[in-house]
């Protein structure tokens, strides 16, 4: 058996809290060139860590001088700064912070009072970064009254777990002081420069960015101006707490953003952070997903398969007896891989449905382990393996005993195929889902098999079973299944608004032609799949009375 990876890492202690801190994100409109905003990006010193050498913004710890220093302050008080950070007390220290560091490391002061001239303030910088002088002091006998009102919130890091410091970043963005000029610090900062958003983007591997920096910078690059910005950030909005989490793959080691497919089953699998979950799925590698479940994902990656179609091992206990779930494509290198996974004998293989990716290998699997094939047969040959062959067909509601210990559920979910089934492993809560749900994309339904009336009423359906995880047939576990039914059905009735909305608008007309006013969002190769599932839409709507078709095409009723 090849080495499994993922596999839980040894036990260690409790990482440590992360330590508060803030960032300031300076900007100014364009002073010379087309319309846009600059921003003011640091160089950090070379210090051995993993921040050498990388461009940043102003920011750094909060310390106990900052709640001295904020009776200093005005335009915004504690209960204003708590309800804008959402927290109970402490706030306005975050805000003190980003204006106090912002001032140590490129020497501009959002404050009220009067200005030192060049000399004065690097001397009074570096005595406020060496701790010989406190911050609340000096704005004392500089008559400074810091300026929290300037700063508005942006965003909320948090360093992933595993990491030898932690930082619990509140981000701050502001317009540049009027008069002021920027001048690092010599010390922490060796270099400073006004770029736009996109430039710095744009300059390769060489311009060292961290994953904050680089994710702000794309937010700002969606702004022409200082004002646009700053009314985005001053709006009410919910700030959401970001935290990466670190992973393996072919680009090494690497943090992983939430909005990534890899986020959540990287949460599951490492929980502490060590880094050794990969962040990409890899044809023939066998995945422990858990005791019961084991993932191998074929080498069939494409534009309609995603990463590759996904089989899995379910089972395990005393007796090391394993169920297969979808044995994948006719490809030998596949049904070897899974063969080599499985820790003990296959008993059983269960196909959530018969298209081309997905079943085809149970002929050779089958052969191999003397395991039978259970299943539904199709109501439509379309798009069918051709050598489906089952030894049972599954009923709705029946239970299935991988091992002693694991149990797998029989739903029957029709909509992207007629005999499409999950399996729903009871002990974990976890669902198997085939093709019903898929990571990063919606499925084709595509008529006469594909029904989208049944496909929505199965996704509701799926409300109702207290599911905790998704193992989709394309892509890595999916957390918060509620969450992602109600987006998927709330998407194919927003896309089906804009199906009768076409009819109404050009009606009659050809399913291609209403594809050009219902489907904007999508590149060329799609287009015909798009049509399939416009036309599922168009045959649910018929149904319901809501559209027509004569021999001019589809048209509102």
């Amino acid at each position: 058996m090849p080495p499994m990876t993922d596999r839980p890492a040894p036990s260690s202690p409790s990482p440590r809290p992360p330590r508060p801190a803030a960032t300031l994100v300076v900007v100014r409109d364009a002073i010379t060139g087309p319309e846009g905003l600059e921003v003011l990006l640091l160089r950090r010193a070379e210090r051995g860590d993993h921040n050498s050498g990388a461009w940043v913004f102003p920011g750094g710890l909060v310390d106990a001088g900052d709640r001295e220093a904020a009776m200093c302050s005005s335009g915004l008080s504690d209960t204003q700064a708590n309800a804008r950070l959402g927290v109970t007390e402490g706030a306005r220290d975050y805000f003190v912070c980003a204006v106090r560091e912002c001032f140590e490391e490129c020497g501009l002061l959002f404050a009220d009072g009067p200005l030192p001239d060049a000399h004065t303030a690097m001397h009074w910088r570096r005595q406020v970064h060496c701790g010989e002088l406190a911050w609340a002091d000096l704005c004392t006998r500089a008559g400074w009254t810091l300026r929290l009102d300037r700063l508005a919130y942006l965003s909320h890091w948090l360093t992933p777990l595993g990491r030898a410091k932690r930082f619990d970043t509140r981000f701050f963005v502001a317009v540049a002081p009027a008069g002021q000029a920027a001048v690092h610090d010599e010390h922490e900062t060796v270099e400073h420069a006004w770029l736009r958003p996109a430039e710095a983007l744009s300059r390769g591997t060489d311009f060292k960015l961290m994953t904050p920096t680089r994710v702000t910078l794309e937010l700002l690059a969606r702004f022409q101006t200082c004002e646009a910005l700053m009314d985005w950030a001053r709006a009410p909005r919910q700030v959401a707490l970001v935290m990466p989490r670190v992973g393996q793959g072919p680009e090494g080691e690497r943090p992983v953003m939430p909005e990534e497919p890899a986020w959540a089953e990287i949460g599951r699998l490492d929980p502490l952070g060590h880094g050794h979950v990969s962040y990409a799925l890899v044809p023939g590698v066998p995945v422990r997903l858990s005791e019961r479940v084991i993932r191998v994902t074929a080498p069939n990656g494409s534009l309609m398969t995603g990463p590759g179609t996904n089989t899995y091992l379910v089972g395990g206990g005393a007796a090391n007896r394993w169920t297969v779930i979808d044995p994948g494509p006719d490809d030998e290198e596949h049904v070897r891989a899974v063969l080599a996974a499985a820790p003990g004998p296959i008993e059983a293989i269960v196909l959530t449905h018969s298209h081309k990716d997905h079943s085809p290998a149970s002929q050779a699997l089958s052969a191999a382990t003397g395991a039978p094939v259970w299943g539904r047969w199709p109501a439509h040959p379309q798009g069918q393996d051709p050598r489906l062959a089952l030894d049972r067909e599954l009923q709705h509601g029946e239970r299935l005993v991988c091992s002693s210990e694991t149990h797998l559920r029989v739903l029957h979910t029709p909509g992207h195929a007629s005999n499409h089934l999950c399996f729903l492993l009871e002990e974990e809560k976890l669902l198997f889902t085939g093709d019903h749900v898929m990571q990063s994309s919606t499925v084709v339904i595509n008529p006469p098999d594909g029904d989208m009336a049944a496909y929505l009423a199965s996704l509701r359906g799926l409300l109702d079973e207290g599911l905790e995880w998704l193992a989709p047939g394309h892509g890595f576990l999916m957390a918060q299944p509620a969450k992602v039914i109600e987006a998927l059905v709330a998407h194919r009735l927003r896309r089906e608004a804009l199906v009768l909305e076409a009819t109404l608008a050009l009606g009659p007309a050809s399913v291609a032609r209403l594809r050009e006013r219902v489907y904007t969002d999508i590149p060329s190769a799609l287009y015909a799949m798009a049509e399939r599932s416009l036309l599922a839409h168009l045959i649910k709507l018929q149904t319901e009375g809501r559209v027509r078709q004569d021999e001019a095409g589809w048209s509102a009723a």
